[in-house]
Protein backbone atom coordinates (compact mmCIF):
# COMPACT_ATOMS: atom_id res chain seq x y z
CA UNK A 1 0.00 0.00 0.00
CA UNK A 2 3.18 2.58 0.62
CA UNK A 3 4.42 2.16 -2.09
CA UNK A 4 0.95 3.08 -4.24
CA UNK A 5 1.28 6.96 -4.11
CA UNK A 6 5.08 6.72 -5.42
CA UNK A 7 4.07 4.92 -8.47
CA UNK A 8 0.95 7.00 -9.09
CA UNK A 9 3.09 10.01 -9.29
CA UNK A 10 6.01 8.58 -10.78
CA UNK A 11 3.61 7.38 -13.62
CA UNK A 12 1.89 11.22 -13.92
CA UNK A 13 5.39 12.94 -13.94
CA UNK A 14 5.93 10.60 -16.72
CA UNK A 15 3.09 11.18 -18.76
CA UNK A 16 3.15 14.80 -18.25
CA UNK A 17 7.06 15.03 -19.54
CA UNK A 18 5.81 12.70 -22.69
CA UNK A 19 2.84 15.34 -23.45
CA UNK A 20 5.70 18.13 -23.09
CA UNK A 21 7.73 17.01 -25.49
CA UNK A 22 4.90 16.13 -28.02
CA UNK A 23 4.49 20.30 -27.98
CA UNK A 24 6.65 21.50 -30.75
CA UNK A 25 7.14 24.69 -29.22
CA UNK A 26 8.97 23.23 -26.42
CA UNK A 27 11.22 21.45 -28.67
CA UNK A 28 11.55 24.21 -30.71
CA UNK A 29 12.11 26.64 -27.68
CA UNK A 30 15.24 23.86 -26.38
CA UNK A 31 16.98 24.21 -29.56
CA UNK A 32 16.41 27.40 -30.76
CA UNK A 33 16.86 30.17 -27.56
CA UNK A 34 20.02 28.99 -26.47
CA UNK A 35 21.74 29.27 -29.68
CA UNK A 36 19.98 32.75 -30.57
CA UNK A 37 21.07 34.36 -26.86
CA UNK A 38 23.67 32.24 -25.61
CA UNK A 39 25.81 31.90 -28.92
CA UNK A 40 24.72 33.91 -31.40
CA UNK A 41 23.52 37.31 -29.81
CA UNK A 42 25.57 36.93 -26.55
CA UNK A 43 28.42 39.67 -27.76
CA UNK A 44 26.37 42.23 -29.43
CA UNK A 45 24.83 42.41 -26.38
CA UNK A 46 27.77 42.43 -24.07
CA UNK A 47 28.88 45.28 -26.58
CA UNK A 48 25.58 47.23 -26.10
CA UNK A 49 25.22 46.53 -22.46
CA UNK A 50 28.39 48.59 -22.52
CA UNK A 51 27.14 51.76 -24.52
CA UNK A 52 24.30 51.68 -22.14
CA UNK A 53 26.19 51.85 -18.98
CA UNK A 54 25.82 48.21 -17.86
CA UNK A 55 28.89 45.79 -17.08
CA UNK A 56 29.20 43.74 -20.52
CA UNK A 57 31.61 41.07 -21.46
CA UNK A 58 31.51 38.46 -19.58
CA UNK A 59 28.66 39.37 -17.56
CA UNK A 60 26.30 39.74 -19.87
CA UNK A 61 27.79 36.17 -21.63
CA UNK A 62 26.95 34.55 -18.38
CA UNK A 63 23.69 35.90 -17.94
CA UNK A 64 22.37 34.62 -21.47
CA UNK A 65 22.69 31.40 -20.04
CA UNK A 66 20.24 32.43 -17.02
CA UNK A 67 17.84 34.12 -19.76
CA UNK A 68 17.13 31.19 -22.27
CA UNK A 69 16.87 28.70 -19.22
CA UNK A 70 13.98 31.19 -18.09
CA UNK A 71 12.30 31.59 -21.42
CA UNK A 72 12.60 27.42 -21.91
CA UNK A 73 11.03 27.05 -18.92
CA UNK A 74 8.75 29.62 -18.82
CA UNK A 75 7.67 28.40 -22.11
CA UNK A 76 7.42 25.19 -21.43
CA UNK A 77 5.45 25.45 -18.00
CA UNK A 78 2.71 27.61 -20.04
CA UNK A 79 1.37 24.61 -21.93
CA UNK A 80 1.56 22.60 -19.09
CA UNK A 81 -0.79 24.56 -17.11
CA UNK A 82 -2.53 26.14 -20.07
CA UNK A 83 -3.34 22.57 -21.70
CA UNK A 84 -4.11 20.82 -18.28
CA UNK A 85 -6.79 22.95 -16.56
CA UNK A 86 -9.70 20.34 -18.06
CA UNK A 87 -7.49 16.77 -17.76
CA UNK A 88 -6.59 17.77 -14.00
CA UNK A 89 -10.32 18.67 -13.24
CA UNK A 90 -11.39 15.28 -14.71
CA UNK A 91 -8.57 13.03 -12.74
CA UNK A 92 -9.50 14.61 -9.06
CA UNK A 93 -13.07 14.03 -10.08
CA UNK A 94 -12.32 10.64 -10.53
CA UNK A 95 -10.83 9.71 -7.27
CA UNK A 96 -7.29 11.12 -7.74
CA UNK A 97 -6.02 12.80 -4.57
CA UNK A 98 -5.57 16.51 -5.54
CA UNK A 99 -2.25 16.69 -3.28
CA UNK A 100 -0.92 14.44 -5.47
CA UNK A 101 -2.12 15.61 -8.88
CA UNK A 102 -0.56 18.98 -7.34
CA UNK A 103 2.99 17.09 -6.45
CA UNK A 104 3.46 15.30 -10.10
CA UNK A 105 2.94 18.50 -12.14
CA UNK A 106 5.43 20.46 -9.25
CA UNK A 107 7.78 17.34 -10.32
CA UNK A 108 6.85 18.05 -14.16
CA UNK A 109 7.90 21.94 -13.45
CA UNK A 110 11.04 21.13 -11.83
CA UNK A 111 12.22 18.31 -14.49
CA UNK A 112 11.66 21.02 -17.37
CA UNK A 113 13.67 23.62 -15.62
CA UNK A 114 16.32 21.16 -15.19
CA UNK A 115 16.06 20.05 -18.60
CA UNK A 116 16.27 24.46 -20.01
CA UNK A 117 18.89 24.79 -17.17
CA UNK A 118 20.84 22.02 -18.75
CA UNK A 119 20.30 23.39 -22.10
CA UNK A 120 21.47 26.60 -21.75
CA UNK A 121 24.33 25.52 -19.59
CA UNK A 122 25.95 23.27 -22.72
CA UNK A 123 25.24 26.68 -25.16
CA UNK A 124 27.37 28.47 -22.85
CA UNK A 125 29.88 25.79 -22.13
CA UNK A 126 30.21 25.49 -25.80
CA UNK A 127 30.56 28.97 -26.54
CA UNK A 128 32.85 30.63 -23.61
CA UNK A 129 32.61 28.04 -20.98
CA UNK A 130 32.00 28.27 -17.04
CA UNK A 131 34.28 30.94 -15.96
CA UNK A 132 35.97 30.68 -12.57
CA UNK A 133 32.84 30.11 -10.65
CA UNK A 134 30.93 27.48 -12.72
CA UNK A 135 29.06 26.28 -9.83
CA UNK A 136 27.62 29.84 -8.93
CA UNK A 137 26.35 29.99 -12.69
CA UNK A 138 24.91 26.45 -12.45
CA UNK A 139 22.63 27.86 -9.40
CA UNK A 140 22.29 30.94 -11.24
CA UNK A 141 20.63 29.31 -14.62
CA UNK A 142 18.58 26.54 -12.05
CA UNK A 143 17.13 29.78 -10.20
CA UNK A 144 15.88 31.84 -13.38
CA UNK A 145 14.24 28.56 -14.66
CA UNK A 146 12.73 28.19 -11.50
CA UNK A 147 11.27 31.71 -11.05
CA UNK A 148 10.32 31.48 -14.87
CA UNK A 149 8.14 28.34 -14.02
CA UNK A 150 5.60 30.46 -11.73
CA UNK A 151 5.92 33.16 -14.63
CA UNK A 152 4.38 30.09 -16.87
CA UNK A 153 2.28 29.03 -14.50
CA UNK A 154 0.43 31.92 -14.08
CA UNK A 155 0.03 32.90 -17.49
CA UNK A 156 -0.92 29.71 -18.09
CA UNK A 157 -3.78 29.70 -15.64
CA UNK A 158 -4.86 33.57 -16.67
CA UNK A 159 -4.39 33.02 -20.69
CA UNK A 160 -6.23 30.21 -22.75
CA UNK A 161 -5.39 31.84 -26.23
CA UNK A 162 -1.91 29.84 -26.96
CA UNK A 163 -0.88 32.96 -29.11
CA UNK A 164 -1.51 35.52 -26.27
CA UNK A 165 0.00 33.46 -23.48
CA UNK A 166 3.43 33.64 -25.62
CA UNK A 167 3.20 36.84 -26.47
CA UNK A 168 2.71 37.70 -22.50
CA UNK A 169 6.01 35.35 -21.72
CA UNK A 170 7.55 37.32 -24.36
CA UNK A 171 6.51 40.71 -23.16
CA UNK A 172 7.24 40.15 -19.08
CA UNK A 173 10.90 38.07 -20.66
CA UNK A 174 11.53 41.54 -22.53
CA UNK A 175 10.77 44.04 -19.70
CA UNK A 176 13.51 41.73 -17.06
CA UNK A 177 15.95 40.80 -19.21
CA UNK A 178 16.21 44.00 -21.35
CA UNK A 179 16.04 46.31 -17.92
CA UNK A 180 17.74 44.23 -15.97
CA UNK A 181 20.99 44.89 -14.20
CA UNK A 182 23.54 43.61 -16.86
CA UNK A 183 22.21 45.78 -19.89
CA UNK A 184 22.03 49.03 -18.04
CA UNK A 185 23.12 50.63 -15.18
CA UNK A 186 22.61 47.64 -11.82
CA UNK A 187 21.60 50.62 -9.40
CA UNK A 188 18.15 51.75 -10.85
CA UNK A 189 15.79 51.57 -8.22
CA UNK A 190 13.09 51.32 -10.49
CA UNK A 191 14.36 48.02 -11.64
CA UNK A 192 14.89 46.27 -8.14
CA UNK A 193 11.46 45.01 -8.77
CA UNK A 194 12.08 42.99 -12.06
CA UNK A 195 11.88 38.87 -10.93
CA UNK A 196 15.40 38.44 -11.62
CA UNK A 197 17.51 41.48 -10.39
CA UNK A 198 19.62 39.96 -7.60
CA UNK A 199 19.69 36.31 -9.57
CA UNK A 200 21.70 38.03 -12.02
CA UNK A 201 23.48 40.39 -9.87
CA UNK A 202 24.86 37.53 -7.63
CA UNK A 203 25.21 34.92 -11.10
CA UNK A 204 27.57 37.05 -12.70
CA UNK A 205 29.49 38.21 -9.19
CA UNK A 206 28.58 41.84 -9.28
CA UNK A 207 27.37 43.15 -6.29
CA UNK A 208 24.25 45.19 -5.99
CA UNK A 209 24.80 46.98 -2.42
CA UNK A 210 21.17 47.54 -2.35
CA UNK A 211 20.25 44.04 -0.76
CA UNK A 212 20.55 44.73 2.67
CA UNK A 213 21.32 42.22 5.01
CA UNK A 214 20.20 38.97 3.63
CA UNK A 215 22.44 40.10 0.63
CA UNK A 216 21.80 39.42 -2.65
CA UNK A 217 21.72 35.60 -2.90
CA UNK A 218 19.53 36.23 -0.26
CA UNK A 219 16.76 37.90 -2.12
CA UNK A 220 17.67 35.45 -4.83
CA UNK A 221 16.78 32.33 -2.64
CA UNK A 222 13.52 34.55 -1.45
CA UNK A 223 12.56 34.87 -5.17
CA UNK A 224 13.06 31.53 -6.54
CA UNK A 225 11.34 29.95 -3.15
CA UNK A 226 8.03 32.45 -3.36
CA UNK A 227 8.08 31.19 -7.11
CA UNK A 228 7.48 27.58 -6.36
CA UNK A 229 5.38 28.94 -3.52
CA UNK A 230 3.28 30.69 -5.66
CA UNK A 231 3.11 28.03 -8.70
CA UNK A 232 1.99 25.22 -6.23
CA UNK A 233 -0.54 27.59 -5.25
CA UNK A 234 -1.68 28.30 -9.09
CA UNK A 235 -1.61 24.67 -10.02
CA UNK A 236 -3.53 23.96 -6.75
CA UNK A 237 -6.24 26.09 -7.73
CA UNK A 238 -6.65 25.10 -11.21
CA UNK A 239 -6.60 21.40 -10.30
CA UNK A 240 -10.03 22.43 -8.75
CA UNK A 241 -13.32 20.50 -9.85
CA UNK A 242 -15.78 23.38 -11.22
CA UNK A 243 -19.01 24.39 -9.91
CA UNK A 244 -21.42 23.08 -12.17
CA UNK A 245 -23.08 25.76 -14.56
CA UNK A 246 -26.02 25.79 -16.24
CA UNK A 247 -26.14 26.00 -20.09
CA UNK A 248 -27.68 29.27 -20.92
CA UNK A 249 -28.71 28.31 -24.40
CA UNK A 250 -28.00 29.12 -28.14
CA UNK A 251 -27.45 32.43 -27.11
CA UNK A 252 -25.24 31.81 -23.82
CA UNK A 253 -23.01 29.99 -26.12
CA UNK A 254 -22.73 32.70 -28.70
CA UNK A 255 -22.10 35.43 -26.05
CA UNK A 256 -19.30 33.30 -24.48
CA UNK A 257 -17.99 32.48 -28.04
CA UNK A 258 -17.99 35.62 -28.73
CA UNK A 259 -16.11 36.89 -25.96
CA UNK A 260 -13.76 34.19 -26.25
CA UNK A 261 -12.83 35.26 -29.77
CA UNK A 262 -12.54 39.22 -28.43
CA UNK A 263 -9.82 38.06 -25.44
CA UNK A 264 -7.86 36.53 -28.03
CA UNK A 265 -7.37 39.37 -30.26
CA UNK A 266 -7.26 41.61 -26.62
CA UNK A 267 -3.50 41.22 -26.04
CA UNK A 268 -2.53 42.04 -30.07
CA UNK A 269 -3.96 45.35 -29.65
CA UNK A 270 -3.31 46.18 -26.49
CA UNK A 271 0.86 45.60 -27.69
CA UNK A 272 -0.17 48.32 -30.39
CA UNK A 273 0.48 50.54 -26.91
CA UNK A 274 2.38 48.61 -24.49
CA UNK A 275 5.61 47.58 -26.52
CA UNK A 276 6.46 51.11 -28.00
CA UNK A 277 6.09 52.95 -24.46
CA UNK A 278 8.87 49.63 -23.45
CA UNK A 279 10.80 49.18 -26.35
CA UNK A 280 11.40 53.50 -26.93
CA UNK A 281 10.15 55.52 -23.85
CA UNK A 282 11.47 52.93 -21.03
CA UNK A 283 14.88 53.01 -23.20
CA UNK A 284 15.70 56.33 -23.70
CA UNK A 285 14.67 56.97 -19.94
CA UNK A 286 17.61 54.36 -19.15
CA UNK A 287 20.11 55.70 -21.33
CA UNK A 288 23.54 56.47 -20.02
CA UNK A 289 24.53 60.40 -20.87
CA UNK A 290 27.64 59.86 -22.98
CA UNK A 291 27.95 60.23 -26.66
CA UNK A 292 28.79 57.19 -29.35
CA UNK A 293 30.11 56.98 -33.13
CA UNK A 294 28.14 56.00 -35.56
CA UNK A 295 29.00 55.34 -39.21
CA UNK A 296 26.64 57.63 -41.53
CA UNK A 297 26.24 58.64 -45.31
CA UNK A 298 26.25 62.34 -46.60
CA UNK A 299 27.14 63.45 -50.08
CA UNK A 300 28.07 60.29 -51.30
CA UNK A 301 31.04 60.38 -48.43
CA UNK A 302 31.09 57.63 -45.64
CA UNK A 303 31.47 59.56 -42.35
CA UNK A 304 32.19 58.68 -38.73
CA UNK A 305 30.61 61.23 -36.48
CA UNK A 306 29.58 61.49 -32.75
CA UNK A 307 26.15 61.54 -32.09
CA UNK A 308 24.54 62.14 -28.14
CA UNK A 309 23.13 58.68 -26.94
CA UNK A 310 19.94 59.75 -25.68
CA UNK A 311 19.06 62.10 -28.69
CA UNK A 312 19.53 58.53 -31.25
CA UNK A 313 18.60 55.75 -28.96
CA UNK A 314 14.97 56.38 -29.32
CA UNK A 315 14.79 56.46 -33.39
CA UNK A 316 16.85 53.44 -33.25
CA UNK A 317 14.51 51.22 -31.47
CA UNK A 318 11.13 52.36 -33.05
CA UNK A 319 11.78 50.53 -36.05
CA UNK A 320 12.40 46.97 -33.65
CA UNK A 321 8.77 47.31 -32.17
CA UNK A 322 7.55 48.11 -35.82
CA UNK A 323 8.87 44.83 -37.25
CA UNK A 324 8.02 42.93 -34.05
CA UNK A 325 4.04 44.06 -34.51
CA UNK A 326 3.46 44.08 -38.07
CA UNK A 327 5.12 40.66 -37.84
CA UNK A 328 2.34 39.93 -35.53
CA UNK A 329 -0.07 41.68 -37.52
CA UNK A 330 1.06 39.64 -40.26
CA UNK A 331 0.72 36.14 -38.92
CA UNK A 332 -2.80 36.80 -36.78
CA UNK A 333 -4.46 37.83 -39.76
CA UNK A 334 -3.84 35.49 -42.46
CA UNK A 335 -4.20 32.34 -39.97
CA UNK A 336 -6.83 33.16 -38.67
CA UNK A 337 -8.99 34.15 -41.64
CA UNK A 338 -7.75 30.68 -43.56
CA UNK A 339 -10.43 28.06 -42.60
CA UNK A 340 -12.65 31.09 -43.59
CA UNK A 341 -11.19 31.82 -47.06
CA UNK A 342 -10.82 27.79 -47.80
CA UNK A 343 -14.52 28.40 -47.79
CA UNK A 344 -15.12 31.25 -49.87
CA UNK A 345 -12.35 30.16 -52.20
CA UNK A 346 -14.39 26.92 -52.44
CA UNK A 347 -17.84 28.99 -52.57
CA UNK A 348 -16.49 30.70 -56.03
CA UNK A 349 -14.82 33.48 -54.24
CA UNK A 350 -11.82 34.91 -56.75
CA UNK A 351 -8.98 33.96 -55.25
CA UNK A 352 -7.26 37.11 -56.42
CA UNK A 353 -10.11 39.59 -55.06
CA UNK A 354 -9.34 37.84 -51.77
CA UNK A 355 -6.18 37.91 -51.43
CA UNK A 356 -6.37 41.60 -52.35
CA UNK A 357 -8.44 42.00 -49.55
CA UNK A 358 -6.34 40.06 -46.80
CA UNK A 359 -3.36 42.24 -48.29
CA UNK A 360 -5.00 45.35 -47.48
CA UNK A 361 -5.99 44.62 -44.10
CA UNK A 362 -2.51 43.27 -43.20
CA UNK A 363 -1.69 46.68 -44.55
CA UNK A 364 -3.66 48.53 -42.32
CA UNK A 365 -2.55 46.85 -39.37
CA UNK A 366 1.12 47.63 -40.73
CA UNK A 367 0.19 51.19 -40.82
CA UNK A 368 -1.53 51.29 -37.37
CA UNK A 369 1.48 49.82 -35.98
CA UNK A 370 3.52 52.26 -37.20
CA UNK A 371 1.41 55.15 -36.43
CA UNK A 372 1.48 53.68 -33.04
CA UNK A 373 5.05 53.47 -32.64
CA UNK A 374 6.45 56.89 -34.26
CA UNK A 375 2.98 58.81 -32.22
CA UNK A 376 5.66 57.94 -29.10
CA UNK A 377 9.15 58.18 -30.34
CA UNK A 378 8.42 61.24 -31.73
CA UNK A 379 8.12 62.54 -27.87
CA UNK A 380 11.93 61.68 -27.63
CA UNK A 381 13.56 61.82 -31.03
CA UNK A 382 13.77 64.65 -33.83
CA UNK A 383 14.64 62.74 -36.97
CA UNK A 384 16.82 65.11 -39.33
CA UNK A 385 14.31 64.16 -42.07
CA UNK A 386 10.69 63.17 -41.29
CA UNK A 387 10.07 62.18 -44.75
CA UNK A 388 12.39 59.56 -45.35
CA UNK A 389 12.26 58.15 -41.36
CA UNK A 390 8.73 57.39 -41.96
CA UNK A 391 9.21 56.31 -45.17
CA UNK A 392 11.24 53.63 -44.23
CA UNK A 393 9.80 52.31 -41.08
CA UNK A 394 6.47 51.74 -43.40
CA UNK A 395 8.94 49.79 -45.26
CA UNK A 396 10.52 47.99 -42.28
CA UNK A 397 6.46 47.13 -41.40
CA UNK A 398 5.45 46.21 -44.71
CA UNK A 399 8.37 44.10 -44.95
CA UNK A 400 7.40 42.23 -41.84
CA UNK A 401 4.17 42.02 -41.87
CA UNK A 402 4.20 39.75 -45.03
CA UNK A 403 7.31 38.16 -43.52
CA UNK A 404 4.64 37.08 -40.56
CA UNK A 405 2.34 35.61 -43.28
CA UNK A 406 4.64 33.48 -44.54
CA UNK A 407 5.77 32.03 -41.24
CA UNK A 408 2.55 31.14 -40.07
CA UNK A 409 2.15 27.86 -42.55
CA UNK A 410 6.23 27.09 -41.83
CA UNK A 411 5.65 27.35 -38.14
CA UNK A 412 1.92 27.30 -36.82
CA UNK A 413 0.54 30.00 -34.53
CA UNK A 414 2.94 29.87 -31.71
CA UNK A 415 6.10 29.31 -33.27
CA UNK A 416 5.45 32.00 -35.53
CA UNK A 417 5.07 34.15 -32.31
CA UNK A 418 8.55 33.34 -31.29
CA UNK A 419 9.96 33.93 -34.63
CA UNK A 420 8.02 37.03 -34.70
CA UNK A 421 10.15 38.10 -32.14
CA UNK A 422 13.54 36.60 -32.71
CA UNK A 423 13.52 37.68 -36.25
CA UNK A 424 13.57 41.76 -35.50
CA UNK A 425 15.87 41.46 -32.87
CA UNK A 426 18.59 39.35 -34.84
CA UNK A 427 18.02 41.83 -37.55
CA UNK A 428 17.27 45.33 -36.53
CA UNK A 429 17.99 45.16 -32.66
CA UNK A 430 21.58 43.80 -33.00
CA UNK A 431 22.84 42.83 -36.67
CA UNK A 432 21.47 46.60 -38.00
CA UNK A 433 22.05 48.31 -35.14
CA UNK A 434 24.32 51.51 -36.42
CA UNK A 435 25.23 51.41 -32.36
CA UNK A 436 26.10 48.48 -32.32
CA UNK A 437 28.17 48.26 -35.80
CA UNK A 438 29.27 51.53 -37.26
CA UNK A 439 28.48 49.72 -40.69
CA UNK A 440 25.90 46.56 -40.61
CA UNK A 441 28.71 43.28 -41.24
CA UNK A 442 28.47 41.59 -44.33
CA UNK A 443 26.01 38.86 -43.69
CA UNK A 444 23.64 41.38 -42.35
CA UNK A 445 23.49 42.86 -46.05
CA UNK A 446 21.27 39.35 -46.73
CA UNK A 447 18.90 40.82 -43.84
CA UNK A 448 15.11 41.55 -44.34
CA UNK A 449 15.88 44.54 -42.43
CA UNK A 450 18.98 46.05 -44.46
CA UNK A 451 17.82 48.21 -46.91
CA UNK A 452 15.27 49.91 -45.06
CA UNK A 453 17.27 50.47 -41.94
CA UNK A 454 20.31 52.26 -43.80
CA UNK A 455 17.30 54.65 -44.99
CA UNK A 456 16.84 54.82 -41.54
CA UNK A 457 19.48 55.34 -40.09
CA UNK A 458 20.32 57.77 -42.98
CA UNK A 459 17.09 60.01 -42.53
CA UNK A 460 17.17 59.47 -38.75
CA UNK A 461 20.83 61.70 -38.38
CA UNK A 462 21.85 63.39 -41.53
CA UNK A 463 20.05 66.38 -43.49
CA UNK A 464 20.28 65.21 -46.60
CA UNK A 465 19.27 61.67 -48.54
CA UNK A 466 22.27 59.16 -49.79
CA UNK A 467 20.57 55.92 -49.85
CA UNK A 468 19.16 55.10 -53.14
CA UNK A 469 20.73 51.67 -53.46
CA UNK A 470 19.38 50.89 -49.88
CA UNK A 471 15.93 52.40 -51.09
CA UNK A 472 16.02 49.92 -54.37
CA UNK A 473 17.32 46.61 -52.14
CA UNK A 474 14.31 47.68 -49.55
CA UNK A 475 11.46 47.70 -52.66
CA UNK A 476 12.88 44.60 -54.07
CA UNK A 477 12.63 42.98 -50.68
CA UNK A 478 9.12 44.19 -50.67
CA UNK A 479 8.50 42.73 -53.81
CA UNK A 480 9.93 39.10 -53.04
CA UNK A 481 7.89 38.91 -50.19
CA UNK A 482 4.53 39.64 -52.09
CA UNK A 483 5.33 37.68 -54.73
CA UNK A 484 5.77 34.50 -52.28
CA UNK A 485 3.03 35.54 -50.38
CA UNK A 486 0.93 35.19 -53.81
CA UNK A 487 2.05 31.92 -54.45
CA UNK A 488 1.88 30.51 -51.31
CA UNK A 489 -2.08 32.03 -51.23
CA UNK A 490 -2.65 30.47 -54.96
CA UNK A 491 -1.25 26.89 -53.27
CA UNK A 492 -3.02 27.38 -50.55
CA UNK A 493 -6.96 28.11 -52.40
CA UNK A 494 -6.42 25.22 -54.78
CA UNK A 495 -8.43 22.10 -53.84
CA UNK A 496 -5.38 20.13 -52.73
CA UNK A 497 -4.20 22.75 -51.00
CA UNK A 498 -7.56 23.54 -49.26
CA UNK A 499 -7.66 20.15 -47.76
CA UNK A 500 -3.95 20.48 -46.36
CA UNK A 501 -4.98 24.04 -45.15
CA UNK A 502 -7.95 21.96 -43.49
CA UNK A 503 -5.33 19.54 -41.62
CA UNK A 504 -2.79 22.21 -40.32
CA UNK A 505 -6.13 24.61 -38.98
CA UNK A 506 -6.91 21.29 -37.01
CA UNK A 507 -3.07 20.72 -36.09
CA UNK A 508 -2.90 24.37 -34.65
CA UNK A 509 -5.85 23.60 -33.10
CA UNK A 510 -4.29 20.52 -31.04
CA UNK A 511 -1.37 22.57 -30.42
Amino acid sequence: MTTVPVSTTGLLVRRFLTEAARTPVNLLTLVLVPVVFVIVAAAPLADAAELLGGPGGSAVQTATAGWAAGFIAAIGMYFQTREARAADRRLVQAGLAPARLVTARMATGLALALVATAAALTALAARTGMGDEPGRVVAGTLMYAVIYLAIGTLIGALVTSPINGTVLVLFVWILDVFFGPVLGAADRPATRVLPTHFVTLWMVDLPSGHGGRIGDLGWALFWAVAALVIAWAVITRTSRTARTRREGGQLGAGVRTGLREAARNRVLWALLIAVPVVFVLLAVATTPEESTTISVRENGRTLTREFWLPDVHGGTMAPIAIASLATLVGLFTVLDARTGDRRLALAGFRPLALLTARLTVIGVGALATTAASLAVTAIVFDARQWGWYLTANILIALTYALIGVLLGPLFGRVGGVLIAFLLPFIDLGIEQSPMLHPTPPAWAHALPGYGAGRVLTDAALTPGFDETSSLLIALAWLAGLALAVLLLFRSTMRPAGAARLAAGTAGDQAA
